[in-house]
């Protein structure tokens, strides 16, 4: 599953923001990756006031950070739209220019990762791994799927 953290520095999302953020950060990996929604988590967190630093020196301006932890496994060209279209999605929702806008992707080996009690399978092999779940797993993530 995609990890998405998402941390606000000198300024404050609405919970419309957050909703709306998570909702974009979601439908654009699905679209981007193939991967179900149900895979996608958002995170927010907020910087506490004056804890944060760029060069040694407090950062007074509003910034927004994504850390978005991915299977590994895909090529280069999905991952450069992943990352360019996430970065839109924050401007857009979050009225912040580019310039104050951080997004970062980490490739996780699918093997190294274990969701729902189980490891993640290979990217490409999620319908294959969703037929091996138990009956009451594939209810709570088929609920979960937009």
């Amino acid at each position: 599953m995609p990890t998405y953290t998402v941390i606000n520095s000198n300024f404050n999302l609405t919970s419309k923001q957050q909703k709306n953020l998570a909702e974009g950060i979601t439908k654009i990996h699905n679209i981007v990756t193939g991967a179900n929604t149900y895979f996608a988590q958002v995170i927010f967190n907020k910087t506490k006031k004056n804890n944060h630093f760029m060069g040694g020196k407090r950062v007074k301006e509003p910034s927004l950070f994504l850390l978005g932890q991915i299977r590994a496994g895909r090529s280069k060209k999905i991952k450069d739209k992943l990352i360019a279209d996430l970065k839109n999605i924050l401007i857009k929702k979050s009225k912040l220019n580019e310039t104050q806008i951080w997004v970062y992707i980490l490739d996780l080996p699918p093997s190294q990762m274990i969701e729902y009690g189980t490891v993640l399978p290979e990217s490409g092999k999620e319908k294959e791994w969703f037929k091996n779940l138990s009956t009451k797993l594939k209810k709570k993530l088929s609920k979960l799927e937009k």
